[in-house]
């Protein structure tokens, strides 16, 4: 049996839908982080691979390369100074 035979085919359709899917979902929570965000009062100061905000007083880092779990959630909306509660009402 072909070694290559049971990797997966970048080139597939199967691939890149599955992939532009993916990529649609974590668009979808970095916006919903973003959107939270915006309104507690902060700004998008810039965009690449990482989203940064800012209220005039913290910086606050949102990955955009890789799903944000519940720990990176946690960190996000503690170092906007926020409680459980403010973000859950936010989103």
């Amino acid at each position: 049996m072909d070694v290559y035979a049971t990797q997966i085919d970048r080139g597939s359709d199967r691939f890149q839908r599955n992939r532009a899917e993916m990529l649609v979902r974590l668009a979808e929570i970095d916006a919903q982080l973003a959107r939270a965000l915006k309104k507690a009062g902060f700004r998008v100061a810039r965009q690449g691979k990482h989203i940064v905000m800012t209220d005039g007083v913290r910086i606050i880092t949102i990955p955009r390369h890789s799903r944000v779990n519940a720990l990176t959630m946690g960190a996000v909306f503690r170092d906007a100074g926020l409680s459980e509660d403010e973000f859950r009402t936010l989103l």
